[in-house]
């Protein structure tokens, strides 16, 4: 067998790959404990299905990968050998949706002599990977997606040279009516409904690899096939400082941009094991929520790791509302930064971040004169609020060591590093090696301008947030016509599958769909107040900022209150309802055993009931934030109560357009 441990290694996938190999035929099959989910592998030609249920959600689909122009897959007839390899056991999760996940599974490896591919199968989903003892670097990987007739898609699409900057809006749209668009690319999470089953396509435990796009599109009688494109590796880089007068700068800069690319998509050495093709697989969309699948797949922490010490927790946030309204450069000083820390201090809030204006001209070794950092930091921990510094990637790149251990002395908590925009394998080599250097001082990471998650908040627990989303900082310079309920429910089963986001909610000035156009300077939101703090619980985010100005939380105290008391780790999840074009519905149950209940929707005014069950018996105390009855007219409007629920009991409620509630319940 394989050796399947992952190399530290630099690799990244070309667009397209043609794999033409013969095989003997020959299946094999991984069936999940509860055996409702199968992964089959056929090897002649080398190719997957998947099924939930016996209902097959992706049709046969060839995969490949070559190596030094040799395709792993070419003649290689049946296996050498086989070996399945049960899974069991469970681990303590302390930065996650859930207190504790199964990893029961059952595994297969199909050895072929140097390389295989192993099958994972579990009760959330399905998986494969190839693995390979053949040094060299990787021209490509095939690993295209069919799907079935009748497939509802949901989706999102960017530029194909943005692979990595991923925020943008959701698509919905019927598989028969997908096209190739030669511009654009489809990113992930890709979800879709296929036989009355939901299926979340994602890729898991990627280490110096880029990640999983789809592009051209291919229609035919059984059905549609999306066929995979990965960022090819940088051969040449550029730093980038931004607009104006930034274009170009010598020292700073905000991009290391690729000029020029290789040939081939990764490099490296081996034995390795490349990322997981995962599958999520669930009976209804809400379900997804549940999954576990990504994160059980991804690389487990060093065994000797401590990060006993990673504390999760809420973020006031200095730029989205430009400095308290004051505006930049106007707002961004010392003054205003000892408000924002003895707003924080005085209300519980963990962090305060320091967003760009801290450094001069984008160069972190030096500070703004009007920002005096050093005593900020030392002021902020004497009052129990850690400070986290913004910084763009390029003012760290090639000096992650020196960067960690430089602002860790300092009395730093940590960084939010920002306009990765790249998909490639560099960039992910970045983010692992940063990781670990944050890791070795003591320092969290929240990885803002990234693609989504794909396992190393797993390997590296210190890196508890990442952007990934078409998030609220996109209302600062919103249009009359954004609907940004529409991409909020749709995120919470697309974007959120993957894992932790950085949405940034929290805006205390709400206004009605189409009322809105976007200000820089005192920005809001569109939908109703209820609807902005029902993403506290419903979005996960163990570094959740609070995106609004001190000036008008305190002028919103009774909201702010709960919602900067509201949990950002949990220690389990139930999905309760809905679906990425309407609501979103779900349950989360706190580590200290009270339970939160959170929902949103769309544009369209809903009525939504549940059951209690997931409290388990007894009587509880209910505090409800949900819409009034005139909140479709006065967003802002809201009503706050409380009432006492037995466990089990069905509750109703009415949200608005834009609308939503939250509850939280604690036991009597």
């Amino acid at each position: 067998m394989l050796n399947s441990r992952i190399l530290p290694l630099a690799a990244l996938l070309a667009a397209g790959c043609v794999c033409d190999c013969v095989h003997n035929g020959n299946e094999l099959s991984a069936v999940s404990p509860d055996g409702k989910n199968s992964i089959r592998l056929y090897t002649d030609p080398l190719a997957y299905e998947v099924a939930r249920d016996g209902v097959v959600v992706v049709p046969k689909t060839e995969i490949g990968m070559k190596i030094d122009g040799a395709c792993l897959g070419k003649n290689c007839g049946r296996p050498l050998k086989t070996s399945r390899e049960p899974l069991d056991g469970v681990i303590d999760t302390p930065v996650y949706k859930k207190g504790r996940i199964n990893l029961a599974a059952d595994t297969l490896f199909a050895d072929f002599g140097g390389w295989g591919v192993r099958l994972a199968a579990r009760n959330d989903g399905v998986a494969y990977r190839f693995e390979t003892e053949k040094p060299g670097v990787v021209n490509c990987e095939k690993a295209d997606l069919t799907l079935p007739k009748d497939t509802r898609c949901w989706f999102n699409r960017t530029g194909r040279g943005l692979l990595g900057c991923e925020e943008t809006v959701p698509e919905f749209a019927d598989a028969s009516a997908l096209k190739t668009d030669s511009e654009k690319a489809i990113y992930l999470p890709f979800v879709y409904s296929a036989g009355g089953k939901t299926v979340a396509v994602v890729d898991a435990g990627l280490h110096d690899y880029p990640v999983w796009n789809f592009a051209d599109i291919e229609q035919f009688d059984g059905g549609t096939k999306l066929k995979s494109f990965f960022a090819k590796y940088p051969k040449t880089t550029e730093r980038v400082g931004g607009w104006g007068k930034e274009k170009r700068l010598q020292k700073g800069g905000r991009w290391v941009k690729v000029k020029e690319t290789e040939d081939f998509i990764a490099k490296g050495d081996a034995p390795r094991a490349f990322p997981w093709r995962a599958f999520a697989l669930a009976d209804s969309p809400c379900e997804l929520c549940e999954t576990d699948i990504f994160y059980a797949l991804a690389t487990p922490a060093a065994k000797d790791a401590d990060f006993s010490w990673v504390k999760p927790g809420k973020v006031a946030w200095d730029w989205w509302n430009a400095f308290d309204n004051k505006g930049d450069p106007q707002g961004c000083t010392t003054e205003t930064y000892v408000r924002f820390i003895d707003f924080a201090a005085k209300a519980g809030v963990e962090y305060v971040i320091f967003d760009e204006g801290w450094s001069a001209k984008l160069n972190i070794w030096e500070y703004s004169p009007k920002v005096d950092v050093p005593y900020l930091i030392d002021y902020a921990n004497k009052k129990g609020v850690g400070i986290i510094l913004w910084m763009a990637w390029a003012q760290v790149y090639g000096e992650e060591e020196k960067v960690a251990e430089h602002f860790a002395r300092l009395g730093a908590k940590g960084f939010k590093v920002d306009f990765m925009d790249r998909a490639d394998a560099e960039i992910a080599c970045f983010l692992e090696k940063f990781a670990a250097a944050c890791a070795k001082h003591k320092m969290l990471i929240d990885y803002h301008g990234a693609y989504r998650p794909v396992g190393l908040q797993r390997t590296y627990p210190n890196v508890i947030n990442f952007e990934g989303i078409h998030g609220l900082e996109q209302m600062k310079w919103g249009k009359k016509d954004t609907d940004m309920c529409c991409n909020d429910v749709a995120c919470f089963f697309l974007r959120m599958t993957a894992g932790p986001m950085d949405y940034t909610p929290g805006a205390m000035d709400n206004y009605r769909i189409g009322d809105y156009r976007g200000d820089r300077t005192n920005p809001g939101s569109v939908g109703t107040r209820c609807h902005q703090m029902a993403l506290m619980a419903l979005y996960e985010a163990p570094l959740q900022m609070l995106s609004d100005s001190p000036t008008k939380y305190e002028k919103n105290m009774e909201c702010f209150s709960f919602m900067a008391a509201t949990p950002v780790v949990w220690d389990d999840t139930v999905g309760l309802g809905g679906c990425p074009e309407s609501f979103a519905a779900a349950a989360r149950k706190s580590r200290d055993g009270s339970w939160y209940v959170a929902a949103i929707g769309n544009r369209e005014p809903r009525d939504f009931s549940f059951k209690t069950s997931f409290l388990g018996d007894g009587e509880w105390k209910a505090e409800i934030f949900r819409d009034s009855g005139n909140s479709d007219v006065n967003p802002a409007e809201y009503v706050h109560e409380t009432k006492t629920v037995k466990a089990g009991e069905e509750l109703s409620f009415r949200m608005a357009s834009g609308g939503g509630f939250i509850a939280k319940f604690t036991k009597l």
